[in-house]
């Protein structure tokens, strides 16, 4: 699971990534609303967990943003105030649950795996190129019916790219798709996911290429 999480208390914020990452969640760490907006629409993520009191406005305003960019994202509350009127709010603007902080690691990860459970109410469409055939719910790619298995770093660019088929991605967009926000990065690492996703599409005759588009990113296109 990617979640987003949005908080400007640095401290906390490393502090939950860590905590999350020890439980095998991938956290994206952005500290405005501004950057929120920014992250949503270049990656895909499984959860918003948003706090309230952000130094660019308050984080009730910002769910239908949210929800306009990722319709079925799931979105987890966070505040100081912890008032009745404050949680009616928060639950009213559209949030799924809500949280005061301070924070329990335990009770945040109960709640996270309570919302995961939940049937979406919003279905992702499935995409086809040719033979190949992307779930975006499930996350998997088919070719010709069968799984196609890749490595979770290419199926995440093959995500973003099926995602964006026809149009070109750039390299930003991708490194955003496929790596944490604060990851290190080595300046080829991209290039070689794309080279190794390049060849399991050919080897399973998925009938697209991916393009480079030089000094501008990646294309997916069906092979001539």
């Amino acid at each position: 699971m990617r979640i987003l999480l949005v908080e400007d208390d640095l401290s906390l914020a490393q502090a939950l990534q860590g905590a999350l990452g020890r439980h095998g969640l991938v956290v994206d760490i952005v500290h405005t609303l501004a950057n929120a907006g920014s992250a949503l629409k270049l990656s895909v993520h499984d959860l918003l967990v948003l706090d309230r009191g952000l130094p660019d406005g308050d984080g009730v305003g910002f769910i239908a943003t949210a929800r306009h960019l990722s319709p079925a994202l799931p979105i987890i509350l966070l505040t100081a105030r912890g008032e009745v009127a404050e949680r009616v709010d928060g639950l009213n603007g559209g949030a799924d649950d809500y949280m005061v902080k301070p924070v329990a690691v335990d009770e945040l990860l109960a709640r996270i795996r309570a919302i995961a459970r939940r049937p979406s109410t919003v279905a992702l469409p499935c995409a086809t190129l040719a033979a190949l055939t992307f779930d975006f719910s499930a996350r998997e790619a088919i070719v010709d019916g069968q799984p196609l298995l890749l490595p979770r770093r290419q199926m995440l660019i093959l995500e973003a790219l099926v995602y964006r088929q026809g149009r070109t991605v750039q390299r930003e967009s991708l490194h955003e798709a496929v790596y944490g926000l604060e990851d290190e990065i080595q300046s080829n690492a991209l290039d070689a996911h794309v080279s190794k996703l390049r060849r399991a599409l050919k080897d399973a005759d998925a009938g697209v290429e991916i393009m480079m588009i030089r000094g501008v990113g990646y294309l997916l296109k069906e092979a001539q």
